[in-house]
């Protein structure tokens, strides 16, 4: 596993209320919800990017505002027409 470091300074913490931990987690959870959004991964590699289980990220996609699903309408539709 590669290992990323991002600096910030430590009254950020004390601004947004959360340890380092608690940053670490949703930043995690943001950098797979935007890369699930742009449909660079799927939902199973979002969660578990994220670190949570593929329910628990389809709830955190809907609570961000992002679609669940990636298929356009058309797509649905040329989907069940092929049946």
């Amino acid at each position: 596993m590669t290992v990323v470091q991002v600096q910030f300074d430590t009254d950020i913490f004390t601004t947004l209320r959360r340890t380092p931990e608690e940053v670490a987690e949703e930043l995690r959870l943001a950098a797979a919800t935007r890369w699930y959004a742009l449909g660079l991964v799927s939902q199973g590699k979002g969660a578990e990017i994220a670190g949570l289980s593929r329910a628990e990220f389809i709830d955190a996609l809907s609570a961000s505002g992002v679609s669940p699903v990636q298929e356009t309408i058309d797509e649905i539709r040329e989907a069940v027409a092929r049946g």
